[in-house]
């Protein structure tokens, strides 16, 4: 799920615990420190698995605690790959990078790791995209490949291919 949450502190715990509450497992969270100055706000991805039927009282609880549910669905993505990237990632706005990717609708980053072994020396992220079908694989990867030569980033593919 995709959420839009108030950028003061605790707000990212706040959203977290529902998901526990209702007996949720988290997977993956990816939250850049990047505020909306605009309206005050970040964006958090989170990949998590529910018990049935508890997607309804998890929404109720997150909407409680003010935090805005921008995408919430079932896996219904089933073609995977991952890839590496090398670069300046944070500097060239990592989580940019991943919203070109998910605001698709058809791709999304559903996971990612980066190593980082210095400010100033470039950091190497794994991430991994799942797609609708082929063809929206290969637009996917198509997006990330424009965008690693605008940044200056290295791009190598892919290390997997799941259907």
């Amino acid at each position: 799920m995709k959420l839009e949450m108030n950028d003061s502190p605790g707000q990212l715990v706040a959203a977290l615990k529902p998901i526990s509450d209702v007996g949720g497992n988290i997977i993956a969270v990816i939250h850049q420190r990047e505020p909306d100055l605009a309206k005050g706000t970040l964006n958090v991805q989170i990949v998590l698995e529910l018990p049935d039927g508890k997607r309804e009282r998890l929404v109720e609880l997150l909407q409680e605690q003010g935090v805005h549910i921008q995408r919430i669905g079932e896996e219904r993505l089933l073609y995977k790959r991952t890839v590496i990237m090398i670069g300046h990632l944070m500097h060239t706005d990592l989580s940019d990078t991943v919203d070109q990717i998910d605001s698709t609708g058809f791709a999304e980053v559903s996971e990612l790791s980066m190593s980082m072994p210095a400010v100033n020396q470039r950091s190497s992220s794994r991430i991994t995209i799942k797609a609708l079908s082929k063809v929206d694989m290969e637009s996917a990867l198509a997006i990330l490949r424009r965008v690693s030569a605008q940044k200056s980033l290295l791009l190598i593919e892919p290390l997997e291919e799941i259907a």
